[in-house]
């Protein structure tokens, strides 16, 4: 599913990692951790193709249209863009073939299964920051692609909201989607996420979660 050979990424010229060599197959679900600036976000970036390696390869065995879900931080959001909380989500039926009546039911069951009835015609604006990250992952639930990345999506997220989060993440995985999650909470990691790549300026290790999270945090950021 997906293939990282001799990867490096970073700023122009500073990458920020020594070569990445990786191979995650269809349905696995993995972390990706490590200290502020170490480069998960911009990891994720490069595997969607949003910014250019400094050197490597990366190999994606998904679909060209639609193969790829994408979850990007809130701040990156123009909050003050004149759409609804409804209109933000349906923008998950992008390149989908349902139909209007099919489209409006799967829409209505969504909003519900994120506990978002009653706010579709909040503005953007007027939004918690709670809210708005579950209206941002229910947009990804329209999609079918099957390969999410996800960039810190616990943020913001209550004890619902997190509760939420995690149970459509192993739905998804049982659906065989393969899923990359930033996450910077450690405790979820070990429950909720079996493998991690942990990111290090001395280089990235991979392994189980548990294992690599075992030892304390200044080691293994270091």
């Amino acid at each position: 599913m997906i293939a990282l050979q001799a990867l490096r990424w970073g700023p122009p010229g500073q990458p920020l990692t020594p070569a990445l060599d990786l191979q995650l197959p269809a349905g696995s679900l993995t972390a990706v951790i490590g200290a502020n600036g170490s480069g998960k976000s911009s990891l994720l970036k490069v595997i969607a193709g949003l910014q250019k390696p400094l050197a490597g390869k990366v190999t994606l065995q998904v679909p060209r249209r639609g193969g790829l879900s994408f979850l990007p931080q809130q701040q990156y959001l123009d909050r003050q863009f004149p759409i609804t909380l409804q209109e933000l989500v349906a923008a998950g039926f992008w390149g989908s073939r349902q139909s209007a009546q099919q489209r409006a039911e799967r829409l209505r069951q969504v909003l519900e299964d994120w506990c978002l009835g009653g706010l579709e015609q909040r503005p953007l604006m007027a939004l918690s920051g709670g809210e708005l990250q579950r209206a941002l992952l229910a947009r990804l639930s329209l999609g079918e692609a099957p390969l999410s990345l996800l960039d810190e999506p616990h943020a913001a997220l209550d004890e619902l909201g997190q509760a939420l989060l995690w149970k459509h993440i192993h739905a998804w995985q049982q659906q065989g989607r393969t899923q990359i999650v930033v996450c910077h909470d450690l405790a979820a990691v070990r429950q909720h996420l079996p493998q991690a790549l942990l990111i290090r300026t001395s280089g990235c290790v991979f392994g189980a979660s548990r294992e690599l999270i075992a030892a304390p945090l200044h080691t293994q950021v270091a």
